[in-house]
């Protein structure tokens, strides 16, 4: 592992911990400069090819969803541990179906309901754009149904 401050090769691993994301961080010293810094490492595992509306094809791109879900939360208290967690359990799903081509609908609907039980407002916000919710009243009614299922 290259040194990201004096690009030395010369790197030595001081502590790992595996994480819930189902991934490794190694907190690694540099044996030249002696800087530390982290690394994180995740499997690669095979990621369907997601259909999209138009029938157009492409791959699963992780940044591209954890960008749509950091807009819905934009200025809401949500951690970004906790925008990682839901990335993570969207693109687990994902592998666990084991098929090669998935409807782009699929990843909304992981999302959305994620998006349900960690903020309200982010929910509604992903909502808007994911869901037919043309007009006001049909957004007053998905938020009348939150707020009728929250009171249960």
């Amino acid at each position: 592992m290259r040194c990201p401050h004096c690009e030395s090769e010369n790197t030595k691993v001081i502590d790992t911990t595996h994480d819930s994301k189902g991934g490794i961080r190694r907190r690694r010293e540099c044996e030249d400069c002696e800087q530390r810094f982290s690394t994180y490492e995740r499997a690669i595992l095979s990621t369907p090819m997601i259909i999209k509306r138009d029938d157009m094809r492409e791959e699963f791109n992780r940044e591209k969803l954890i960008r749509g879900i950091r807009i819905a939360c934009a200025k809401r208290p949500v951690p970004a541990a906790e925008i990682e967690r839901l990335a993570g359990e969207v693109e687990s799903k994902l592998q666990k179906m084991s098929k090669l081509e998935i409807p782009s609908r699929v990843i909304g609907d992981l999302v959305i309901n994620g998006l349900r039980d960690l903020d309200k407002i982010a929910y509604i916000r992903y909502a808007i754009v994911y869901l037919p919710l043309n007009n006001m009243n049909d957004i007053l009614d998905e938020i009348n149904r939150l707020l009728i299922t929250e009171g249960e």
